[in-house]
């Protein structure tokens, strides 16, 4: 009996070492995993794999013995390989994965390799693999990097790229290793569904593969098993959209109907005609806006159609804003993640708002489209027969993993002692103070020597940044949205010793800032947070960047009462009261809490709206052709 969970456990949450009360359960089970790693470790130089070893492994799955013998055969070949050998943690967390649990693993702990002995661990016992990383880049590196390791062990690995031919994918898929990020997967398998393929290990599909040629088959085989890279990623922060795949729609009308909205929604006016709710992004017409709109010009289907429509242009011109909503490239609207700070490639909004949104930058709108097929990540991913994942941050989210998901965590300890100091919050009162500290500060750390990283929440944020340090002439390089494209260079250089760079959430994950020796001498990197994040999951992320793997490093975080106030955080009248009193220590432990507040307010009102898209998908799914099979 294979061992592999299906991510049902019961299990509680497991804590670092250190918080971990002597005797708790989740004590027990780290010191279980501990002693199988011993035996791995006894094992690696007597395992002689042979046609009958791997015949027995096939059938009988790992189980007892056979699962330490393919671990200790994994962890030779790493060392023979990759040149490698594998820390405790990196093993710790792939025994769990291959468990079925996700897991807390903290920022620069060797997160790919662990994911990858996981993978050829199981993919031994003849399980196809999907490995899910964070982005499309990483895809290719992590499937090229640990190449050798997997065919050392007889193991094809592939990467199914989003922009292959779909014969390439389709012949990607067919490998025992697959790397792809969750949208090209959930695409491919939507696709499938919409073209009338049945679910893969269905009676009717193993018929048609008897009749009909592969190459008329589905690109994507059984969702047998997948290991989620930034697990809360993927599965909570990118669980709130919508995936939709939709084709073009010929519709004469609807962009005259689209420019007969905005014209109309620019004569409104907000409190007499309308309502604006700044935090759900949502625009309501009054009462008085009836009779405005009672004689307008236009093809509109009724009424409501009307209303609908207006609304929606209202939500385009106040409530979504360039350079932190999205960007224009190429003479195209480019939705920003608000998660990573990187352009979320391919995403479109639904309901004429992306149209609206190219009318308010003077684009030409894209043409309409109807919806052929649809699901989100908290559908797709349970279709799997098993997931499992990791993340530097899962600790905030661990209810909702176990609700949706099936999922339970269990922290691993990391692999030398962090050395991160957290410097004190500071408090500043408006944007002028903000700049002449930040250029104080910036100054006399690259005075230092020190590898320095500024974090802001936006595009705009970042450019203002950067044209400070450029009035002060202090060297920099940006990373956001508009240079993603540059982004493998820019991180490669961003751990030199008395280099700046001006991020946004890009810098958060998926990325690795590596400390030159003379950065490293000076101190490691100094992260410096002017964000105000939604989430406590991405301060933490944005910490994560300095003091990896038993480096040097500091974080500091600066919040600005007056763009406290512009995002109308609870309790910052108070904050602002006390800065006029000079009660500065005061006002600075005030405006923390209001940020806390804010953020546990956020995340909870982010998994209420996750759990009604759940819901709407499952109604979708109820009437739609193509099903959905229960996990």
């Amino acid at each position: 009996m294979d061992t592999l969970a299906l991510g049902r456990s019961s299990a509680p949450l497991a804590g670092h070492k250190s918080a971990q009360p002597a005797g708790s359960r989740s004590s027990r089970r780290l010191s279980h995993y501990r002693r199988e790693l011993a035996r791995i470790r006894a094992w690696r130089g007597n395992v002689c794999p042979d046609r009958e070893w791997r015949a027995r492994l096939l059938l009988l799955g790992l189980d007892g013995v056979r699962r330490i013998e393919a671990c200790a055969l994994a962890d030779r070949a790493c060392r023979d390989h990759l040149a490698l050998a594998p820390f405790d943690a990196q093993w710790l967390a792939a025994l769990m994965m291959i468990d079925g649990r996700v897991v807390e693993m903290a920022t620069g702990e060797g997160k790919t390799l662990a994911a990858g002995l996981a993978a050829a661990v199981v993919a031994l016992a003849g399980r196809r693999v999907h490995v899910i990383t964070a982005n499309e880049y990483l895809v290719g590196r992590d499937a090229e990097w640990l190449r050798p390791l997997y065919a050392a062990l007889g193991l094809r690995c592939a990467a199914a790229h989003e922009d292959a031919p779909t014969s390439e994918r389709r012949k990607a898929y067919r490998a025992d290793i697959v790397y792809a990020s969750a949208r090209t997967v959930a695409f491919d398998w939507l696709r499938d569904r919409a073209a009338g393929h049945p679910e893969v290990d269905s009676l009717d599909a193993c018929a048609r593969r008897l009749l009909q040629p592969n190459e008329s088959g589905p690109v994507v085989p059984a969702l047998d098993l997948a290991f989620i890279d930034e697990a809360d990623s993927v599965l909570i922060d990118e669980a709130s959209v919508p995936l939709v795949l939709s084709a073009e729609r010929r519709d004469a009308d609807s962009r005259s109907r689209w420019w007969q909205a905005w014209r109309l929604a620019g004569e409104l006016t907000e409190g007499v005609h309308f309502r604006l709710d700044r935090g759900g992004r949502v625009a309501q017409l009054c009462q008085a806006a009836e009779s405005f709109l009672a004689d307008a010009p236009g093809r509109w289907l009724s009424r409501r159609h009307l209303d609908e429509c207006v609304e929606m242009a209202l939500a385009a011109r106040h409530l979504y804003h360039r350079d932190a909503d999205y960007v224009v490239r190429d003479g195209e609207v480019c939705i920003v993640d608000p998660v990573s700070g990187r352009i979320a490639e391919g995403r479109v909004w639904s309901r004429g708002l992306h149209a609206l949104i190219a009318l308010k930058e003077g684009l030409h709108p894209p043409a309409d489209s109807e919806t052929v097929a649809q699901t989100t990540y908290q559908r797709f991913f349970p279709r799997y027969r098993a997931i499992a994942g990791m993340s530097g941050t899962l600790t905030e989210v661990r209810g909702e993993l176990a609700r949706c998901y099936g999922l339970n965590l269990t922290r691993v300890p990391t692999h030398r002692r962090c050395l991160r100091v957290t410097r004190p919050t500071r408090l500043l009162a408006d944007e002028q103070e903000l700049a002449h500290a930040l250029v104080a500060r910036v100054a006399a750390l690259v005075g230092a020597r020190r590898a320095v990283l500024i974090g802001t929440d936006s595009v705009a944020a970042s450019r203002q940044v950067a044209a400070l340090l450029a009035r002060a002439g202090i060297e920099h390089r940006v990373l956001n949205a508009d240079q993603s494209r540059h982004e493998a260079d820019v991180v490669a250089a961003a751990g030199e010793a008395g280099r700046v760079t001006v991020a946004t959430n890009m810098a958060g994950r998926g990325t690795d800032i590596r400390l030159g020796g003379d950065a490293r001498a000076r101190g490691g990197l100094h992260v410096l947070s002017l964000q105000l994040n939604p989430s406590r999951r991405l301060d933490r992320q944005l910490a994560g960047r300095c003091a990896r793997q038993g480096d040097p490093g500091s974080f500091e975080q600066w919040l600005v009462a007056s763009l406290m106030i512009e995002k109308r955080l609870p309790l910052i009248g108070v904050c602002s009261t006390l800065l006029g009193v000079r009660l500065r220590t005061l006002a600075t432990g005030t405006a923390r809490l209001a940020l806390a507040c804010h953020q546990i307010a956020g995340e909870r009102r982010s998994s209420r709206d996750r759990a009604r898209l759940l819901a709407r998908d499952e109604a979708w799914d109820e009437r739609f052709a193509i099903g959905n099979r229960d996990s």
